[in-house]
């Protein structure tokens, strides 16, 4: 990407992709510059090539980022990212006033939830994922019930192991205080053994 600067200011005037010709001042330039020519070239017509700066960008499971704003100094164009906000961790529910304002939902009051949280989210997630791991093995229970085949210790053992480990994640997403606590649980380290592992942990699977 590259920014035609007026240097009477130092503003952009205008973004430019490179894929097709350009005029400035009456005079006509192909595309082509944007390829062939080298950055001191396009700079002598005002034409800057783009660094985007990702310092301040976070990742958008989290966070919810600000548009880029391009500025130019010591010879460069450089889009920026402004302060990240963070998504909230805890559900949003209408308020009185949006309720007696007809902006909620007929029936809605002060419970219910306006915007889901990233704890609902994950937890909902939490719940799949664990009922997904017992559906594999849902067959030595209906056979127990219309067989009275015994079902294998070690079904029972990772049944009983995939329930404990959904209680412990689901306790700890409760239990973080805000959304950076959340993406601590869910962020991935090596390990000495090449594996990668999180604190929040993860679902046995057979």
């Amino acid at each position: 990407m590259f920014a035609l600067v007026d240097k009477s200011d130092n503003s952009i005037t205008r973004m430019l992709n490179g894929n097709r010709g350009i005029t400035i001042d009456d005079n006509q330039y192909p595309r082509a510059i944007f390829s062939l020519w080298s950055e001191a070239e396009r700079n002598a017509i005002n034409i800057y090539a783009v660094t985007i700066d990702t310092s301040k960008r976070k990742d958008e499971k989290w966070y919810t980022n600000t548009n880029i704003t391009y500025s130019f100094g010591s010879g460069k164009v450089t889009g920026s990212y402004g302060d990240a906000t963070a998504k909230p961790h805890a559900d949003t529910k209408w308020t009185q006033s949006e309720i007696d304002d007809g902006k909620a939902p007929e029936g809605a009051d002060t419970d219910t939830v306006k915007v889901e949280g990233l704890k609902t989210i994950l937890i909902r997630n939490v719940k799949s994922q664990a009922e997904d791991e017992l559906n594999r093995t849902d067959w030595y229970i209906t056979r127990k019930a219309e067989k009275d085949t015994a079902i294998p210790s070690a079904i029972t053992t990772h049944r009983n192991a995939v329930r404990s480990k959904q209680d412990s994640m689901e306790t700890a997403i409760t239990n973080a205080s805000d959304t950076p606590a959340l993406e601590t649980l869910h962020a991935y380290t090596k390990q000495e053994d090449g594996t990668y592992t999180r604190p929040l942990g993860e679902i046995p699977t057979l």
